[in-house]
């Protein structure tokens, strides 16, 4: 299970700073990045998750990771129902 507030790392092999922030901003970050960019990404995790087809955690998610993160990355300005 993902924990979206979980502080994360956004990293790009092509030594562009790295961006330290929850997961959900480092997903929102890679969604806005060049298709080069995203084939570079990763993003270091702070707490290990359990992956389909590993036996193992694992602290790194590869761009197809992320790419399926973005898919459900919560949204920053939704109010949860509360007017």
């Amino acid at each position: 299970m993902v924990q979206w507030e979980q502080q994360a790392t956004l990293i790009d092999l092509d030594g562009t700073t790295p961006l330290i922030a929850p997961l959900a901003e480092c997903v929102r970050h890679f969604t806005m990045l060049t298709a080069a960019a995203k084939a570079d990404a990763r993003i270091l995790l702070t707490q290990p998750v359990a992956r389909a087809g590993r036996r193992t955690r694992t602290w790194i998610l590869n761009p197809d990771e992320i790419q399926e993160l973005a898919a459900n990355v919560p949204d920053p300005n939704a109010t949860g129902g509360k007017a």
